[in-house]
């Protein structure tokens, strides 16, 4: 399958996680990373499968790398019809009242254009004891199977 990494980050945790994403499905899979900061939302097509993976800034505002390509989304026409993704969300649930809301507002952007969610939103929480990696893999791994599973039975 061909899948997408695509991260918005501030500090560089979300960067870090999509590289090990990567590096788990490129065995399996034609696998590329990418900052949303570089990519075009018309760019994203129905023949791959997106990951994205997105921290919280501030007051729940989308981390810098991830705001170019909302605005670009939102300012354009774009139709992500056809477009499938994942989404992973960063965040620190001492802040309570905005933890993980920059994935939720990403999500949100994509959907509104017409992309397809697969799968639910899971989120990680910095001030847990678990690591991002150990909740995200079996996540993207989880999806990946039950993706490979309709498609054979469909």
């Amino acid at each position: 399958m061909k899948i997408c990494v695509l991260y918005g980050t501030e500090t560089g945790n979300a960067e870090m996680l999509a590289e090990d994403i990567q590096s788990a499905l490129e065995d399996d899979h034609d696998v590329t990373c990418r900052n949303l900061a570089d990519t075009d939302p018309a760019a994203l097509d129905g023949e791959t499968f997106h990951v994205v993976v997105c921290s919280t800034y501030g007051d729940g505002d989308l981390p810098a790398s991830a705001q170019p390509f909302a605005d670009r989304l939102e300012d354009g026409a774009h139709d992500l019809s056809g477009v499938r993704f994942a989404i992973f969300g960063l965040g620190d649930a001492e802040y309570d009242e905005t933890f993980t809301q920059g994935s939720e507002k990403l999500a949100a952007k994509f959907k509104a254009r017409g992309a397809t969610q697969i799968g639910a939103r899971l989120t990680h929480d910095a001030s847990g004891d678990d690591l991002p990696e150990d909740i995200a893999l079996p996540w993207i791994t989880d999806i990946l199977a039950n993706m490979s599973v309709e498609q054979e039975e469909g």
